[in-house]
Protein backbone atom coordinates (compact mmCIF):
# COMPACT_ATOMS: atom_id res chain seq x y z
CA UNK A 1 0.00 0.00 0.00
CA UNK A 2 2.77 2.42 0.95
CA UNK A 3 4.50 1.81 -2.38
CA UNK A 4 1.30 2.73 -4.22
CA UNK A 5 1.02 5.92 -2.13
CA UNK A 6 4.63 6.81 -2.87
CA UNK A 7 4.09 6.19 -6.59
CA UNK A 8 0.94 8.30 -6.59
CA UNK A 9 2.73 11.08 -4.72
CA UNK A 10 5.61 11.06 -7.19
CA UNK A 11 3.19 11.17 -10.12
CA UNK A 12 1.31 14.12 -8.64
CA UNK A 13 4.60 15.91 -7.86
CA UNK A 14 5.84 15.24 -11.38
CA UNK A 15 2.64 16.66 -12.88
CA UNK A 16 2.87 19.77 -10.73
CA UNK A 17 6.52 20.22 -11.65
CA UNK A 18 5.71 19.96 -15.35
CA UNK A 19 2.90 22.50 -14.94
CA UNK A 20 5.19 24.90 -13.10
CA UNK A 21 7.89 24.46 -15.73
CA UNK A 22 5.37 25.17 -18.52
CA UNK A 23 4.24 28.34 -16.74
CA UNK A 24 7.84 29.48 -16.24
CA UNK A 25 8.57 29.08 -19.95
CA UNK A 26 7.56 32.18 -21.90
CA UNK A 27 6.76 31.53 -25.54
CA UNK A 28 5.87 35.11 -26.53
CA UNK A 29 6.58 38.61 -25.24
CA UNK A 30 3.89 40.79 -26.80
CA UNK A 31 3.91 44.58 -26.67
CA UNK A 32 0.68 46.32 -27.70
CA UNK A 33 1.11 49.97 -28.74
CA UNK A 34 -1.97 52.19 -29.15
CA UNK A 35 -2.09 55.44 -31.11
CA UNK A 36 -3.24 58.44 -29.04
CA UNK A 37 -1.92 61.16 -31.34
CA UNK A 38 -4.02 64.23 -32.16
CA UNK A 39 -5.53 62.53 -35.23
CA UNK A 40 -7.42 60.13 -32.93
CA UNK A 41 -10.53 61.76 -31.47
CA UNK A 42 -12.29 60.67 -28.28
CA UNK A 43 -14.78 58.36 -30.01
CA UNK A 44 -12.02 56.72 -32.07
CA UNK A 45 -9.89 56.28 -28.97
CA UNK A 46 -12.75 54.49 -27.20
CA UNK A 47 -13.23 52.18 -30.19
CA UNK A 48 -9.50 51.39 -30.19
CA UNK A 49 -9.22 50.77 -26.44
CA UNK A 50 -12.46 48.82 -26.13
CA UNK A 51 -11.71 46.96 -29.36
CA UNK A 52 -8.41 45.71 -27.96
CA UNK A 53 -10.09 44.74 -24.68
CA UNK A 54 -12.80 42.81 -26.55
CA UNK A 55 -10.21 41.08 -28.75
CA UNK A 56 -8.23 39.95 -25.69
CA UNK A 57 -11.47 38.65 -24.15
CA UNK A 58 -12.58 36.83 -27.31
CA UNK A 59 -12.88 33.09 -26.51
CA UNK A 60 -10.65 32.13 -29.43
CA UNK A 61 -7.94 34.59 -28.36
CA UNK A 62 -8.28 33.66 -24.70
CA UNK A 63 -7.69 30.02 -25.61
CA UNK A 64 -4.74 30.90 -27.83
CA UNK A 65 -3.16 32.85 -24.96
CA UNK A 66 -3.77 30.35 -22.16
CA UNK A 67 -3.47 26.96 -23.81
CA UNK A 68 -0.12 27.14 -25.59
CA UNK A 69 3.20 25.49 -24.73
CA UNK A 70 4.44 28.09 -22.28
CA UNK A 71 2.84 31.38 -21.33
CA UNK A 72 2.46 34.74 -23.03
CA UNK A 73 3.79 37.90 -21.38
CA UNK A 74 2.12 41.17 -22.40
CA UNK A 75 2.60 44.89 -21.90
CA UNK A 76 0.52 47.81 -23.23
CA UNK A 77 1.47 51.42 -23.87
CA UNK A 78 0.04 54.47 -25.64
CA UNK A 79 2.10 56.58 -28.01
CA UNK A 80 1.91 59.96 -29.74
CA UNK A 81 4.61 62.67 -29.56
CA UNK A 82 8.35 62.35 -29.05
CA UNK A 83 8.18 62.06 -25.27
CA UNK A 84 4.56 61.09 -24.82
CA UNK A 85 4.73 57.28 -24.81
CA UNK A 86 3.00 56.16 -21.60
CA UNK A 87 2.53 52.76 -19.98
CA UNK A 88 -0.98 51.40 -19.63
CA UNK A 89 0.08 48.04 -18.20
CA UNK A 90 3.61 46.88 -17.47
CA UNK A 91 4.64 43.28 -18.07
CA UNK A 92 2.08 40.67 -17.01
CA UNK A 93 2.60 36.91 -17.30
CA UNK A 94 -0.72 35.66 -18.69
CA UNK A 95 -0.66 32.27 -17.02
CA UNK A 96 -4.37 32.05 -16.15
CA UNK A 97 -7.76 33.71 -16.59
CA UNK A 98 -7.23 35.94 -13.57
CA UNK A 99 -4.05 37.43 -15.04
CA UNK A 100 -5.71 38.04 -18.41
CA UNK A 101 -8.76 39.58 -16.76
CA UNK A 102 -6.48 41.87 -14.78
CA UNK A 103 -4.76 43.05 -17.97
CA UNK A 104 -8.13 43.81 -19.56
CA UNK A 105 -9.24 45.75 -16.47
CA UNK A 106 -6.03 47.79 -16.51
CA UNK A 107 -6.66 48.65 -20.14
CA UNK A 108 -10.30 49.67 -19.78
CA UNK A 109 -9.82 51.62 -16.52
CA UNK A 110 -6.77 53.67 -17.52
CA UNK A 111 -7.41 57.28 -18.58
CA UNK A 112 -6.16 58.41 -21.98
CA UNK A 113 -2.58 59.58 -21.50
CA UNK A 114 -2.42 62.29 -24.23
CA UNK A 115 -4.56 63.73 -27.00
CA UNK A 116 -2.84 66.77 -28.58
CA UNK A 117 0.56 65.59 -29.79
CA UNK A 118 1.74 64.58 -33.29
CA UNK A 119 2.72 61.18 -34.64
CA UNK A 120 6.27 60.35 -33.54
CA UNK A 121 6.32 56.75 -34.71
CA UNK A 122 10.10 56.31 -34.55
CA UNK A 123 10.13 57.39 -30.91
CA UNK A 124 7.18 55.06 -30.20
CA UNK A 125 9.03 52.10 -31.69
CA UNK A 126 12.17 52.97 -29.73
CA UNK A 127 10.06 53.00 -26.56
CA UNK A 128 8.70 49.56 -27.45
CA UNK A 129 12.16 48.12 -28.11
CA UNK A 130 13.40 49.45 -24.76
CA UNK A 131 10.35 47.95 -23.05
CA UNK A 132 11.12 44.57 -24.63
CA UNK A 133 14.77 44.77 -23.60
CA UNK A 134 13.80 44.97 -19.92
CA UNK A 135 11.01 42.43 -20.29
CA UNK A 136 10.98 38.66 -19.75
CA UNK A 137 13.07 36.22 -21.74
CA UNK A 138 10.74 34.59 -24.28
CA UNK A 139 11.00 32.50 -27.43
CA UNK A 140 9.52 35.29 -29.57
CA UNK A 141 9.33 39.06 -29.13
CA UNK A 142 6.67 41.06 -30.97
CA UNK A 143 5.60 44.70 -31.03
CA UNK A 144 2.02 45.18 -32.22
CA UNK A 145 1.74 48.84 -33.29
CA UNK A 146 -1.57 50.47 -34.26
CA UNK A 147 -1.89 53.77 -36.10
CA UNK A 148 -3.96 55.80 -38.54
CA UNK A 149 -1.22 57.88 -40.16
CA UNK A 150 2.45 58.29 -41.03
CA UNK A 151 5.29 59.56 -38.90
CA UNK A 152 5.32 63.38 -38.84
CA UNK A 153 7.51 64.16 -35.83
CA UNK A 154 11.10 63.16 -35.11
CA UNK A 155 13.09 60.30 -36.60
CA UNK A 156 11.58 57.62 -38.83
CA UNK A 157 10.84 53.97 -38.06
CA UNK A 158 13.87 53.05 -40.22
CA UNK A 159 16.18 54.97 -37.92
CA UNK A 160 14.52 53.40 -34.87
CA UNK A 161 15.24 49.95 -36.29
CA UNK A 162 18.83 50.94 -36.93
CA UNK A 163 19.56 52.50 -33.53
CA UNK A 164 17.45 50.66 -30.95
CA UNK A 165 17.71 46.99 -29.83
CA UNK A 166 15.55 45.30 -32.48
CA UNK A 167 17.56 42.09 -32.84
CA UNK A 168 15.13 39.14 -33.03
CA UNK A 169 12.14 41.48 -32.68
CA UNK A 170 9.15 41.40 -35.03
CA UNK A 171 7.03 44.50 -35.56
CA UNK A 172 3.53 43.95 -36.91
CA UNK A 173 1.32 46.89 -37.86
CA UNK A 174 -2.39 47.52 -37.61
CA UNK A 175 -3.15 50.24 -40.14
CA UNK A 176 -6.44 52.05 -39.50
CA UNK A 177 -7.83 53.14 -42.86
CA UNK A 178 -9.92 56.18 -43.60
CA UNK A 179 -7.63 59.02 -42.56
CA UNK A 180 -4.36 59.21 -44.46
CA UNK A 181 -4.53 57.91 -48.02
CA UNK A 182 -0.99 56.48 -47.75
CA UNK A 183 -1.26 54.79 -44.37
CA UNK A 184 -1.36 51.20 -45.63
CA UNK A 185 1.57 51.63 -48.01
CA UNK A 186 3.48 53.41 -45.26
CA UNK A 187 2.95 50.58 -42.78
CA UNK A 188 4.12 48.03 -45.34
CA UNK A 189 7.08 50.13 -46.41
CA UNK A 190 8.26 51.61 -43.10
CA UNK A 191 6.69 49.88 -40.10
CA UNK A 192 6.61 46.15 -40.85
CA UNK A 193 9.88 44.65 -39.60
CA UNK A 194 11.50 41.32 -38.78
CA UNK A 195 10.81 37.64 -39.32
CA UNK A 196 7.24 36.90 -40.41
CA UNK A 197 6.14 40.52 -39.99
CA UNK A 198 2.78 41.55 -41.43
CA UNK A 199 0.26 44.38 -41.55
CA UNK A 200 -3.41 43.96 -40.64
CA UNK A 201 -5.98 46.56 -41.70
CA UNK A 202 -9.01 48.05 -39.98
CA UNK A 203 -11.79 49.83 -41.90
CA UNK A 204 -11.81 52.89 -39.71
CA UNK A 205 -11.87 52.49 -35.96
CA UNK A 206 -15.28 50.81 -36.28
CA UNK A 207 -13.47 47.74 -37.60
CA UNK A 208 -10.73 47.81 -34.97
CA UNK A 209 -12.07 45.02 -32.76
CA UNK A 210 -12.32 42.52 -35.61
CA UNK A 211 -8.96 43.56 -37.06
CA UNK A 212 -7.21 43.21 -33.71
CA UNK A 213 -8.82 39.81 -33.13
CA UNK A 214 -7.47 38.59 -36.47
CA UNK A 215 -4.08 40.07 -35.73
CA UNK A 216 -3.76 38.58 -32.25
CA UNK A 217 -4.82 35.15 -33.49
CA UNK A 218 -2.11 35.22 -36.13
CA UNK A 219 0.55 36.49 -33.72
CA UNK A 220 -0.31 34.05 -30.95
CA UNK A 221 -0.19 31.11 -33.31
CA UNK A 222 2.97 32.34 -35.06
CA UNK A 223 1.24 32.11 -38.44
CA UNK A 224 3.46 33.62 -41.10
CA UNK A 225 1.05 32.84 -43.96
CA UNK A 226 1.99 34.79 -47.08
CA UNK A 227 3.92 37.58 -45.39
CA UNK A 228 6.73 38.93 -47.56
CA UNK A 229 10.22 38.59 -46.08
CA UNK A 230 11.45 41.74 -44.38
CA UNK A 231 15.05 42.84 -44.03
CA UNK A 232 16.45 42.33 -40.54
CA UNK A 233 18.19 45.70 -40.77
CA UNK A 234 17.21 48.59 -42.98
CA UNK A 235 19.30 51.48 -44.21
CA UNK A 236 18.94 54.82 -42.47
Amino acid sequence: MWRWCVALGLAVWGGLAQTAQAQDHCRLALVLALDVSSSVDAAEYALQRDGLAAALDDPLIRSAILEGDGHVAAAIYEWSGRRQSAMVSDWVALTDDAALNGLIRSLTSAPRSHSRFPTAMGYALGFGATLLSRGPTCDRRVIDLSGDGENNDGFSPRLAYKNFPFSNVTVNGLAVLGGSADVLDYFHREVRYGHGAFVETSEGYEGYRDAMTRKLYRELNDRILTARPVESARPG
